[in-house]
């Protein structure tokens, strides 16, 4: 078993997208578009499925929470709530939990965050249409080309992988230098 050549795939994969500028580009911009919506008195909605679920939760922490030094808590969401997806997922279908969850949440001037590493998945899809309807920014973490979601968002970082995990490992490090992104604008003073 030679382990070695994942570490180096997932290294590739990260080494990949940073070379290209417009994904550094891409992040300090969606950093400044969440940070005005803070500053604006908005909130940030994300969701996707299995493991992008748990980064979707993983980044809404990091700014309720804190990532690395303390400051005042930020508005994030993450539409992964269990209740909720059982509920809508019983009574509407599947498709419906993330369109619902932007339906209750999502306001104009607001920001829609969808993770797929396929960018065919139809509750991602429904939820990313419901936003658009609302007047929502939206932002898209994909894989594999982009699928049905590319080149529908106001901003989206397609990770081109070969295989899910390596593209969710590249969207948790996008997501992570996002909110470093934004503390830096909105929380200088932690940066010194």
């Amino acid at each position: 078993m030679d382990l070695k050549k994942s570490f180096e795939e997932a290294v590739s994969a990260i080494s990949e997208f940073s070379e290209n500028h417009e994904n550094i580009a891409g992040t300090e911009t969606v950093s400044k578009v969440i940070a005005e919506c803070f500053e604006k008195g908005g909130k940030i909605l994300i969701c996707g499925n299995g493991g992008s679920a748990c980064d979707a939760m993983h980044f809404a922490e990091e700014f309720t929470g804190k990532y690395r030094k303390n400051r005042e808590a930020l508005p994030v969401i993450s539409l992964t709530d269990a209740s909720h997806i059982t509920c809508v997922g019983n009574d509407y279908g599947f498709d419906e939990i993330f369109s619902r969850g932007v339906q209750a949440y999502g306001r104009a001037g607001d920001v829609f965050v969808g993770l797929s590493t396929s960018g065919n998945s139809p509750n991602v899809i429904r939820g990313f249409e419901e936003a658009e309807k609302k007047g929502m920014k939206t932002v898209l973490l994909l894989g594999k080309g982009g699928g049905e979601l590319a080149g529908r968002a106001h901003h989206e970082f397609v990770v081109e992988a070969n295989t899910s995990d390596r593209v969710q490992e590249v969207h948790m490090t996008i997501l992570h230098i996002i909110i470093e992104g934004v503390e830096r604008i909105l929380f200088p003073e932690n940066y010194i």
